[in-house]
């Protein structure tokens, strides 16, 4: 009872009496009960509409948020609901590989137990969650209605996202992630957390209101408000993870080695020193004798590699350069490098997936990059969490492309699941990727887990590449930069070596990615606008890595997160006149010693960024 409360003394009387019976709703107008977080400062309040239906309400740091907004199964008749006595959860997760090395799940639950269907509320520091068990109703009745007319950004697909746009302008089914903001130190982000099955959380805008309903077929799955006094807290969340149960007995995880890996698809057609790149074993094993040099853990190898991709006939055992590949991989352990293999999910579905799988395990290799799944987003669910359990099975990590099923936190129970393409790839599918995509995406798309966003390019150009020949966007600072910001349990970096090694300070940042990481922190941000991001690696190096939309500005960067101590630092940041259109390659380095107590000013070009790396003395 201490976590919920009744107002007014018929209220009283009513709510005594739910202890040894059930309340209708549908006779009992007004406040019902209240959850709050663990440190009080986020409310959940339950009350009842003069149509029996139940509707909860946010208020957060003291302000509404969210009116009062239906919460239920769409069933024939009202049901009957008893509130159960909340409990308290404090408890810590140890990831294999995240943000961070501990992450505490601390939060209060109740159950709503009806006749029909109950419904299970928990409230955490930084957010709220709802999900609906029992009952064999085919749709729900969630909405959201927010308290204002907030400003919102989407999800959209391979695409810059939509927004920044006010809820009651939005028009046709949204997607998440929704990322909002409802005052300069409020946000909210909209996403569901361990989809188990149905279809995929949609929005519906309400006409002339600031309102969502839910039109997609009832799923069982978490529906999840996320809650932040800054977009960064958002980002550094942990709350979709937490939803999701932990893996299953019998499975340890303790052979997934998240890292930066190198990738074949962008080398192909880049020419130096007489050499050609291809997507064959003389480059293939050039890239690993790379790898290895530097100690990057993995090369993944792309399409047809075992035929056409498209063609059913491809045998993604036996086809093409099977025989290479099983020599790679030979190759590439002797140097202590894993070799990632892509799977068409043409040849998933001609040939037997089970047997395909279990091969590419027996032949040693270290993940399953699957492309261009078919389907609808329920079947494509089933089968990615099919395919997700059957690369656990066989020791291999795995990596969704091409419009894949979004996160949902899989990656507690399924550490395997390392990252997917949830977002607009740079390079990718021949568009051109600009600055504000990426610093608006970090704070949409990437709330919602690891993305595979192909970061990394040295050569600004790209001439005489197979698949793509337009200039990056960036600048060489901001593409370093960028590996550091996105969070994936794979960073594929997609140039050439000869060009890494051009930049040797650059580089030096990238290859200092190690993880799992320690510890995660967005130290500013704004969507859309810049990002500034640090990570401790597995070494004990902090990283911060910057980035910024097409305008040039001066930022700076307390080091109060730092342990206390002296720290040697590596500043890279853009030249004075280097810009993403222009002079991408220009750049300054300073070698320095600071302490936690100091800062650093650095200046990003337009579509620039900054490069620090700190290790302790």
């Amino acid at each position: 009872m201490k976590t919920f409360k009744v107002i007014g003394k018929p209220f009283f009387f009513l709510m005594m009496f739910t202890l040894i019976a059930n309340i209708s709703f549908s006779k009992v107008p007004g406040k019902l009960a209240e959850l709050k977080s663990p440190d009080g400062k986020l409310q959940v309040v339950f009350t009842s509409g003069s149509d029996g239906s139940m509707c909860y309400s946010l208020i957060a740091d003291g302000k509404l948020l969210l009116k009062p907004s239906r919460i239920g199964l769409n069933v024939p008749k009202a049901p009957v609901f008893e509130f159960k006595q909340p409990k308290s959860v404090k408890k810590v997760w140890r990831p294999v590989w995240g943000k961070r090395s501990l992450v505490n799940d601390t939060y209060r639950e109740i159950a709503i137990v009806s006749d029909i269907y109950t419904i299970k509320v928990r409230a955490y520091n930084d957010g709220i969650a709802f999900r609906y068990e029992d009952g064999h109703s085919p749709s729900e009745l969630t909405e959201f209605n927010f308290a204002g007319n907030y400003t919102a950004w989407y999800y959209n697909g391979e695409n810059h996202n939509i927004g920044p746009e006010k809820l009651q302008d939005a028009k046709g089914l949204r997607r998440p992630v929704v990322t909002i903001k409802a005052a300069e130190n409020q946000f909210m982000a909209i996403h569901e957390a361990n989809l188990e099955s149905g279809e995929q959380l949609l929005l519906q805008p309400v006409a002339g209101s600031a309102s969502f309903q839910v039109p997609s077929k009832r799923a069982k799955a978490w529906r999840v408000i996320m809650y932040g006094r800054t977009p960064g807290q958002l980002v550094d969340s942990h709350l979709l993870e937490l939803l999701n149960p932990e893996p299953e007995s019998g499975y340890d995880f303790s052979w997934v080695k998240p890292g930066v890996a190198l990738w074949d698809w962008r080398i192909n057609g880049a020419e130096v020193n007489g050499f050609k790149y291809q997507m064959s074993l003389p480059s293939w094993k050039r890239m690993i004798d790379f790898a290895g040099a530097n100690k990057i853990p993995s090369l993944v190898l792309d399409a047809n590699w075992y035929g056409a991709e498209f063609n059913k006939d491809s045998d993604p055992l036996k086809g093409g350069k099977a025989a290479d590949v099983k020599e790679l991989i030979k190759y590439g352990k002797e140097r202590g490098v894993g070799v990632w293999l892509y799977l068409n999910d043409v040849g998933g579905k001609a040939f037997p997936i089970e047997a395909i799988i279990k091969q590419y395990g027996d032949w040693g290799a270290v993940g399953i990059k699957y492309g261009f799944m078919s389907g609808s987003f329920e079947e494509k669910n089933i089968r990615t969490r099919l395919i997700t359990k059957l690369c656990a099975q066989n020791h291999l990590m795995v990596d969704y492309h091409d419009d894949p099923v979004h996160p949902y936190g899989q990656m507690r129970t399924w550490p395997n699941a390392v990252t997917r393409e949830f977002c607009f790839a740079q390079l990718d599918g021949h568009h051109v990727f600009d600055p504000k995509t990426f610093v608006t995406t970090v704070f949409v798309n990437m709330l919602a887990g690891p993305l595979d966003m192909n970061n990394g390019v040295f050569d600004m150009e790209q001439k005489g590449r197979v698949d793509y020949g337009h200039p990056v966007p960036s600048t060489i600072v901001a593409e370093a930069a960028r590996t550091l910001i996105t969070f994936s349990g794979a960073t594929i970096i997609p140039d050439i070596p000869e060009y890494y090694n051009k930049h040797p300070e650059l580089f030096k940042f990238i290859t200092a990615e190690k993880m799992p990481w320690k510890e995660s922190k967005t130290l500013s941000g704004e969507i859309g606008e810049y990002i500034v991001m640090a990570r401790k690696a597995s070494t004990g190096k902090w990283l911060i890595g910057a980035a910024t939309n097409e305008s040039a500005r001066v930022l700076r960067i307390p080091l109060s997160f730092l342990e206390p101590g002296m720290y040697k630092a590596l500043i890279i940041k853009d030249g004075k006149n280097a810009s993403y259109l222009s002079n991408k390659e220009e750049y300054v380095t300073v070698n320095t010693n600071l302490t936690h107590k100091q800062f650093i000013d650095v200046e990003l070009a337009p579509g620039g960024g900054a490069c620090v790396l700190l290790e302790a003395k």
